[in-house]
C-alpha cells in the first residue's frame, strides 16, 4: 500500500447535517407516534414523521465507515497508524461517551428518586453495566455501537485491503455485510433472543460494509455524485432515478407497516419488518450522500455555511439534544394540558425546533467559550478552531460518527 493524502470532502458535513436533523425528528415524535397520539386524527403524520426520518443513526454508521475506509484504505497498515487511530477515538469519542453517560445516569437517578435511596455500590454497579451496554440513556446505544466498530475496524481494514488485490473478492463486501447482519438477526430470533439487539454491531454490518464499499469504489462513484441531472449519462440517470424512486417507495412501505401495527390493523412478520427496515435505510444512506453532493453544488454560500456548521456540531448535538427534550416534555401539561389537537401538534413541532436550535446554540457556545469543551462534547469543529483546518479528510475522520 502507498500512503496517500485524500481529498477533503466538504459534502460530508452536509450529510451529517441532514442526518442529525433526521435524528431529532425521530426523537421529538417518538412518544406521539407510539403512545400519546394513537387516537389523534393526524396520527398518520406523527407515525410518518417518526418512521420516515429514522434513517439518521444507520446513516451515521454508513458515513463513519465511509470516512474511515476512505482515509485509511490506501495507506499502509502499520501499528503506529493504528495506534494514532485509537488515540483519537479515545479522546474524542470514548471519553465523551463515558462522561456524558455518567451525566445522564445521575440525572435519571435523580429524576427517578433513586440517587439517594440506593447504596453507593449498587449505584456504581448499575452505572458500570450501563456504560458497558450503552444504556445510560436511550440515544447512547449508538455511540456504544460506534465503539464496537472502532474495535473491529483494524481487522476489517486489513481484510478488505487483502480483498482489494482481487476485483472479484472486493465485490463481495456488501453481500458479506448483508449475510453477517441477517445471520445475526436469525440467530437472535431463534436462540439469543436479545431484547436490545439494536445495541450490538452485527445488527448494522450491512451499513458499515456499504460505507466501506463506497469508499473503495469512490473514484468511480464520485463522477456520478458530482454531476447534475442534465450532465449525467443515461446510465447515471437510470441509477439516480432508481435510487430515489426505490427509496421513496420503501420509505412509504415502512411508514405504512408501522402505522398498521400501531393502530392494530395488521401486524407483519418480524422478517418483513427487518427486510423493509434494512432496504429502506440502506437506500437512505445513499440518498443522503447523493443529496449532500447536489445541495453542495446548488446551495448559496450562506446555506452552505449554516449546514456545514450544523454538520460539524452533529456529534455534540447528538449527545446533548435529549436534555432539551427531557425538560420540554416535563413541561407538557403546563403548556397544552391533556389535549392531542392543534396545541399538541404545535407542541411536537416546537419540540423538534427547540431541540435542534437550543442544542446547536449551546454546543457552539461551549466550543467557542469553554477551553475544554472537547473533553465532553467531542472534537472541536474545524471552523471553530483557532488554527486552520487540515486540508485532507484526516480531520474529518478523527472524531466523526
Amino acid at each position: 500500500m502507498v500512503s496517500k493524502i485524500k481529498e477533503r470532502l466538504p459534502q460530508l458535513d452536509l450529510f451529517r447535517a441532514f442526518a442529525i436533523f433526521c435524528v431529532i425528528q425521530v426523537h421529538a415524535s417518538s412518544f406521539a407516534a407510539a403512545e400519546q397520539a394513537l387516537s389523534s386524527p393526524i396520527h398518520y403524520f406523527y407515525n410518518g414523521m417518526n418512521i420516515f426520518f429514522r434513517v439518521g443513526t444507520s446513516s451515521f454508521i454508513f458515513l463513519s465507515s465511509f470516512v474511515l475506509f476512505y482515509n485509511y484504505y490506501s495507506k499502509s497498515y502499520t501499528m503506529e497508524r493504528i495506534g494514532r487511530f485509537y488515540k483519537k477515538r479515545l479522546l474524542y469519542i470514548i471519553l465523551p461517551y463515558v462522561l456524558v453517560s455518567c451525566c445522564y445516569f445521575f440525572v435519571v437517578s435523580w429524576y427517578t428518586k433513586t440517587l439517594f435511596n440506593l447504596p453507593v455500590t449498587e449505584l456504581l454497579g448499575k452505572l458500570g453495566i450501563q456504560l458497558l451496554t450503552g444504556s445510560a440513556y436511550t440515544h447512547l446505544y449508538f455511540v456504544f455501537i460506534s465503539i464496537q466498530f472502532y474495535l473491529l475496524f483494524p481487522l476489517l481494514l486489513w481484510l478488505i485491503q487483502k480483498m482489494g488485490r482481487s476485483k472479484v473478492a472486493v465485490a463481495w463486501i456488501i453481500p458479506i455485510g448483508l449475510m453477517l447482519q441477517w445471520g445475526f438477526f436469525v440467530w437472535n430470533k431463534y436462540d439469543l433472543q436479545l431484547v436490545n439487539k439494536g445495541s450490538f454491531a452485527p445488527s448494522y454490518f450491512s451499513f458499515y460494509l456499504l460505507g466501506a464499499a463506497v469508499a473503495v469504489y469512490f473514484d468511480y462513484i464520485k463522477d456520478w455524485l458530482s454531476k447534475g441531472w442534465s450532465d449525467s449519462t443515461k446510465r447515471q440517470k437510470i441509477a439516480t432515478a432508481s435510487l430515489w424512486g426505490g427509496w421513496l417507495l420503501l420509505s412509504m412501505v415502512d411508514v405504512q407497516l408501522y402505522y398498521m401495527l400501531r393502530q392494530r390493523i395488521y401486524t407483519a412478520s418480524t422478517y418483513t419488518f427487518e427486510l423493509v427496515w434494512n432496504i429502506h435505510l440502506l437506500l437512505s444512506a445513499l440518498v443522503l450522500l447523493h443529496a449532500a453532493f447536489a445541495v453542495y453544488r446548488h446551495a448559496s454560500a450562506r446555506w452552505l455555511r449554516w449546514l456545514t456548521r450544523l454538520g460539524e456540531l452533529s456529534f455534540a448535538i447528538y449527545l446533548f439534544h435529549p436534555v432539551v427534550l427531557l425538560v420540554y416534555r416535563h413541561l407538557r401539561y403546563r403548556l397544552i394540558g391533556e389535549g392531542i389537537g392543534l396545541a399538541y401538534f404545535l407542541y411536537i413541532i416546537g419540540g423538534a425546533i427547540l431541540a435542534l436550535a437550543l442544542s446547536w446554540g449551546f454546543t457552539q457556545f461551549c466550543f467557542k467559550r469553554l477551553p475544554y469543551a472537547s473533553v465532553i462534547l467531542g472534537n472541536t469543529p474545524a471552523s471553530l478552531k483557532k488554527t486552520k483546518p487540515l486540508a485532507s479528510v484526516e480531520d474529518q475522520a478523527s472524531a466523526s460518527f
